[in-house]
């Protein structure tokens, strides 16, 4: 499979502006994404000091997944390899929705969503790479 890191993770919360206060206010964590992404669909994205890994501040009953969020280069193949491997998806197809990246969800065997999302490549990571051609 294509290599794979944590994203983000999702913290289910009764209140996102009380949450959102206590990981800006407490913990010091900068908003990555504050915005309702469709209609009564609030996604709220806070990172810790020096972390790149997200936290979502989600409703436990919302419309988007409380889950731990996967990055991959290559999406389609991530999806073929869990769908091989007997794992029941929750979409039969990678989802391409506006303004997000190409993704799809399923769970581990205790129920734990998970949520792969297909990750541009950085430029700085291929200058650092020696990769100047592109």
């Amino acid at each position: 499979m294509t290599t794979t890191r944590v994203i983000s993770v999702s913290v289910p919360v009764r209140d996102q502006d009380e949450a959102l206060a206590f990981y800006t206010g407490v913990l010091g964590c900068e908003v990555r994404m504050d915005a309702e992404v469709w209609p009564g669909a609030r996604l709220i994205e806070v990172v810790p000091p020096g972390s790149t890994v997200g936290i979502l501040l989600l409703p436990p009953d919302g419309e988007i997944p409380v889950a731990i969020r996967l990055g991959t280069t290559d999406v389609a193949a991530a999806h073929e390899c869990i769908r091989e491997a007997g794992v029941a998806l929750h979409n039969d197809e990678v989802l391409h929705l506006e303004g997000a990246p190409p993704m799809f969800s399923f769970a581990d065997p205790d129920g734990n969503g998970l949520v792969y999302l297909e990750e541009q490549p950085d430029p700085t990571e291929r200058l650092r790479a020696g990769d100047h051609a592109r």
